[in-house]
């Protein structure tokens, strides 16, 4: 069976099916690229309605990148799906700490998710920064307080987690937030492949080449 071997040539053919599905939203460049990572790494045109992004959310996320900003993440997952590689070119790092053990004795201490500690403690630190979210609707939540309480600024919020249990209400927070640009989509859909490709997107709007 005769079939696309070459990396680039299948991910610029996929590009091209999934185009069609897009062509009514009205999209500008840079976020049919942006939609089309989504679909791309979960095979799935349902994303394209369902997708939301603050108006400002590319060019703050794209700001804070070339400023060389860390991303912080729920799960080990989303960090793992990052190109890191490319990160690091910008000068930025991924943390996660949802593994860490003093996260976890607090969690369990406090009877709370890990995501939620692992967002407490990186607090602060998130200022400027961007943070991606596509596991825990719990770590959503969390981010969103801190945003509401603390005064934390992130420059942009990836949130996409996945799931039934306050998934769709993490997202609808974060889309009704008048505070940090976003990027989320609506309803139960999600994941860490998603969320880590919405960033991937982001950093490829400014250097395409693969490390």
């Amino acid at each position: 069976m005769d079939f696309i071997k070459e990396p680039m040539t299948i991910e610029n053919r996929s590009m091209e099916l999934i185009a069609p599905h897009l062509a009514e939203l009205h999209l500008d460049e840079r976020e049919t690229k942006l939609y089309s990572r989504l679909i791309h790494a979960s095979g799935d045109v349902g994303y394209a309605p369902i997708t939301r992004v603050h108006p400002q959310a590319i060019d703050a996320a794209i700001a804070a990148l070339k400023r060389g900003v860390d991303i912080y993440t729920d799960v080990e997952m989303v960090r793992t799906g990052i190109n890191k590689k490319k990160l690091a070119s910008f000068g930025g790092t991924v943390h996660c700490l949802v593994a860490d053990p003093d996260v976890a004795a607090r969690a369990k201490a406090e009877g709370i998710t890990r995501s939620m500690v692992a967002m407490r403690t990186f607090g602060k630190d998130m200022d400027g920064s961007i943070v991606a979210i596509g596991n825990a609707p719990t770590a959503l939540f969390e981010v969103l307080r801190l945003v509401r309480e603390e005064g934390i600024r992130p420059a942009c919020i990836v949130g996409i987690p996945v799931g039934f249990v306050g998934a769709a209400e993490s997202k609808a927070e974060l889309a009704a937030n008048d505070i940090v640009p976003y990027i989320t989509v609506e309803g139960s859909k999600g994941g860490s492949p998603i969320a880590a490709a919405a960033v991937n997107a982001l950093m490829y709007m400014i250097d395409n080449t693969r490390p």
